[in-house]
């Protein structure tokens, strides 16, 4: 916290139930030079990691579909999202996370990943940085049906899908996960498959 124009005032926890939601006091200086106090709620989820896994010589990709709460509460009437593999870093650095849920949710052992870039996916009320990784992969490397935890719950149907079915379906609105269309969008700008 190095800029002197914010000062956090207050903060005060709201709910550590899942994760943890904070309300924070701020006092900033506008660029009048005057101050002024603003409150907001703050969620802290942890960071995070996806990867778009790709295969250059049949075409296709990796995703995955899972049932989304959030997405079912706002209009997604099945609840079913379909996604890249991701996952949260928990103790790990971004590499170790993916390469470890890409084995979880896919079925596929990495031995290596590109990290791309980072991004902030949704600023004005969480604080995740999710880390954006890709890696080629081929039938060599499935060593599991994949599917997710179940001490976590996760019910992970895995899709393997030609590239450019996966791109159409950002259009037809089939996809509306902001990390997949992302590396989506990654993989076309530099032809990766």
């Amino acid at each position: 916290m190095d800029n002197p124009r914010f000062k956090i005032k207050k903060t005060e926890l709201l709910s550590d139930n899942w994760y943890t939601l904070n309300k924070v006091t701020i006092d900033y200086q506008k660029k009048d030079n005057t101050w002024a106090i603003q409150e907001r709620e703050v969620y802290d989820r942890g960071n995070g990691a996806a990867i778009l896994l790709y295969n250059t010589l049949k075409g296709t990709v990796i995703l995955t579909r899972q049932f989304r709460l959030p997405t079912y509460l706002n209009g997604n009437k099945s609840g079913l999202l379909i996604e890249v593999c991701a996952g949260l870093l928990d103790e790990d650095n971004p590499e170790a996370c993916i390469i470890r849920e890409t084995e979880e949710e896919t079925g596929y052992r990495l031995h290596s990943v590109r990290k791309i870039f980072e991004a902030y996916m949704s600023p004005g009320a969480v604080t995740e940085i999710l880390h954006y990784f890709i890696a080629e992969y081929n039938s060599s490397m499935k060593v599991s049906s994949g599917g997710g935890l179940e001490h976590e719950h996760e019910e992970i149907e895995v899709i393997e899908i030609p590239f450019a079915q996966a791109y159409v379906m950002i259009e037809t609105g089939e996809i509306k996960d902001a990390k997949t269309i992302m590396l989506l969008q990654y993989a076309k700008i530099h032809n990766l498959v």
